[in-house]
């Protein structure tokens, strides 16, 4: 690592991007591409190796890494992965001073390297938090498949035994890897990932960093740097492809004869026409107004306009266009292009002279169809960084007919481009935002509850985000452009009609959903999670007695009876202060449908189970943490009888000191009629305190 993680291209001595096949790096051969600096436009590294046993690479994750992942638990992997995002954060230095060389500037940084942290971590804490400390993850309830409840049913999800193909785009090298491959590492499989060629070598660090560490198991990360081959035409039905990139290369893939006659799961994030919508109450002189041109020159501005969440198309009310375009004069003209190790510099270079090529290209095509107001290609201040560096300023352009417009609901320049377009009310802004047939995000600057509705309705279908952001929210709001870990990042149509990340939603892309049906045994022993029905385990002593690791599944504790009086109830009632008539008053109570006459309250029947199955010695059980899926199912009056039944319905490791118990709690009267049941939490020392 040392030889790159100090390496600064001075465009003389050029860098063989490697690749990591099989537990080997591998170098270049002589089909190797040129990468030039974003920045200077000199050719600083050389990627792609034609002859990479991918055969070998494949074997490698499927006979190596995979069994390595699944042999571990959902809190294993999860523990192992926040391992390697804290492992990676301290080694970001190193990563900084290679991107500049991509054209990004310092603040580029942390969205990429930072971001690309922080959203390991958050998978790391959903794996722990959300799913079990087992092989098999639940999802659903269990179904009852029989009258009396001895064939059941479940979802369950388990890892595919294959492997995780990522192609990745050139805009986010670390942030685009680490956000596909932590909710594959989660689920249990192998990744080959594949960065764009033109900022692999930030990648191939990342990875390298990542693999030092000795905290991934062999065969859990492999890297192509350079083309993938015909690596595509060897997958199988358990191997997955997750791609981020134009819908012209997805079209491609998709289209491969091998993933369409595998039924090979491809997930493709590509080409995106977002929208945002000043909201006709956002008037000049409003915050909202003013946090409008704010999010619009960020977008615009951040990552020189490369970002696939980029606002490309703006929707103003008629009457305000002429001042959002002034506003956004006034506030681009502040942003200075340059070096982007310059700390003055506010916007850097495009990835590349291709890049840049393409832009102008596109621009020139919505040219046609509108006005350019802002930003002139030939003619911008460099503030004395190379010209041979690809580099282009914002630039505005105002579309004054957007209805019999084609270009600009059509065509993304992927670079600092944006349209300015009217619209004369909010369905017809609506409609004017669903023309881009697909987005992966969909702004809406408003204060108003009702447009806000009104845009959801009409809007949602068409995005795979509605990010709505006011006054109240801005504060604390991430940005119309940032992608987050708890929630799905893709979007139908000519989006791609994928999903990334979402949490737990994301790690299911790499797991294979099965109904399993049996009996509560069966489903017991399949689920590690006791089902009602299932078979019951007794011991002499009282569970609250015995630490986390003594008690089992299923063990099972049954209380002494107590009769529930008049007195109780008048006493809790005047106790607690909830004298609800149906506790005090038999006639009213009797009136109403569901109770035969005075009850006793829901929540005395709580507390009285309490009594009955506490053990009160200071012990192992440390906190009540609280109670899930609580229902009260027929009425207990005076004279009724109580007892309970405490089963250990499943267990959950927090730390190095304790863990959760889920108790599984039914409350029975003297006929043995269930009257309440619910899941109670607590949290359990694993050695006797």
């Amino acid at each position: 690592m040392n030889e790159i993680s100090h390496r600064e291209f001075d465009g003389k001595t050029i860098h063989n991007v490697r690749s990591f096949v099989a537990g080997q790096w591998i170098g270049t051969d002589g089909s190797a591409r040129a990468i030039h600096s974003a920045v200077t436009g000199e050719m600083i590294a050389r990627a792609g190796n034609g002859a990479l046993d991918l055969e070998a690479m494949l074997d490698h994750a499927r006979h190596v890494g995979g069994p390595n992942l699944r042999a571990m638990t959902f809190h294993q992997r999860a523990k192992m992965l926040k391992a390697l995002a804290l492992h990676l954060g301290e080694h970001k230095q190193p990563l900084y001073d290679l991107s500049f060389s991509t054209g990004a500037t310092q603040k580029d940084h942390l969205i990429d390297i930072d971001g690309g942290v922080g959203t390991a971590l958050v998978f790391a804490s959903k794996g722990r938090r959300e799913m079990p400390d087992w092989h098999i993850h639940l999802d659903g309830e269990v179904e009852q498949l029989s009258r009396n409840g001895t064939f059941l049913g479940q979802h369950i999800c388990t890892p595919l035994q294959g492997v995780a193909v990522h192609i990745n785009a050139f805009n986010f090298p670390v942030w685009g890897m680490l956000e596909k491959l932590a909710p594959t590492l989660l689920a249990g499989v192998p990744a080959i990932v594949k960065p764009a060629t033109s900022s692999c070598y930030v990648t191939e660090l990342a990875v390298e960093i990542m693999l030092s560490s000795g905290i991934l198991p062999e065969g859990a990360l492999q890297l192509v740097s350079g083309s993938l081959g015909d690596l595509l035409d060897r997958l199988g039905t358990q191997d997955v492809v997750s791609f981020t990139g134009s819908a012209e290369t997805a079209l491609k893939l998709r289209s491969n004869p091998n993933i369409l006659s595998n039924s090979v799961r491809f997930i493709a994030e590509q080409d995106s026409l977002n929208a945002s919508i000043l909201g006709p109450d956002a008037t000049p002189g409003t915050p909202e107004f003013d946090l409008f041109i704010k999010e619009v020159t960020r977008e615009m501005t951040t990552k020189a306009g490369q970002k696939c969440t980029a606002i490309r198309r703006i929707f103003a009310p008629q009457t305000h266009v002429d001042a959002v375009i002034d506003a956004l004069q006034a506030s681009l003209a502040k942003t200075t292009l340059g070096d982007p190790k310059d700390p003055a510099t506010r916007m850097g270079a495009l990835i590349s002279a291709g890049q840049k090529a393409d832009v102008l290209d596109k621009t020139a095509l919505i040219g046609e169809e509108a006005e350019r107001v802002i930003g002139d290609p030939d003619n911008f201040d460099l503030n004395g960084a190379s010209e041979g560096g690809a580099f282009l300023p914002p630039m505005l352009f105002h579309c004054s007919d957007p209805d019999s417009a084609e270009t600009v609901h059509e065509v993304e320049a992927f670079g600092p481009v944006s349209t300015i377009m009217p619209y004369w009310d909010l369905d017809h802004a609506i409609a004017l935002t669903n023309r881009g047939q697909g987005s992966l995000v969909a702004s809406v600057i408003t204060n108003e509850g009702d447009v806000a509705r009104r845009v959801a309705i009409g809007a949602a279908a068409f995005h795979g985000r509605l990010y709505f952001n006011n006054a109240t929210s801005m504060a604390e709001s991430t940005g119309h452009g940032s992608p987050l870990p708890h929630l799905v990042h893709g979007g139908p149509g000519r989006a791609g009609g994928g999903e990334e990340m979402g949490g737990i939603r994301g790690v299911m892309h790499y797991m294979q959903r099965t109904a399993v049906q049996g009996s509560p045994d069966i489903l017991s022993a399949i689920t590690n999670k006791w089902v009602p029905g299932a078979q019951e385990l007794s011991h002499d002593d009282h569970p609250f007695t015995r630490t986390f690791h003594e008690v089992e599944i299923g063990e099972t504790f049954h209380s002494q009876s107590r009769m529930i009086t008049s007195e109780d109830v008048a006493h809790f009632a005047e106790f607690t202060g909830d004298t609800f008539y149906a506790h005090m008053d038999d006639a009213a109570a009797a009136r109403n449908p569901f109770f035969p006459g005075r009850v006793a309250h829901g929540y005395l029947l709580l507390s009285f189970a309490a009594g009955l199955f506490v053990q009160p010695d200071e012990g192992p059980v440390l906190a009540n943490t609280g109670l899930d899926n609580l229902r009260f199912m027929k009425p207990v009056v005076p004279g009724d009888s109580l007892k309970v039944r405490l089963t250990v319905k499943h267990k959950t490791p927090r730390n190095a000191e304790y863990g959760e118990i889920r108790w599984h709690v039914t409350l029975t009267n003297q006929d043995d009629d269930l009257v309440a049941e619910y899941d109670l939490l607590t949290m359990n020392a694993y050695e006797t305190r």
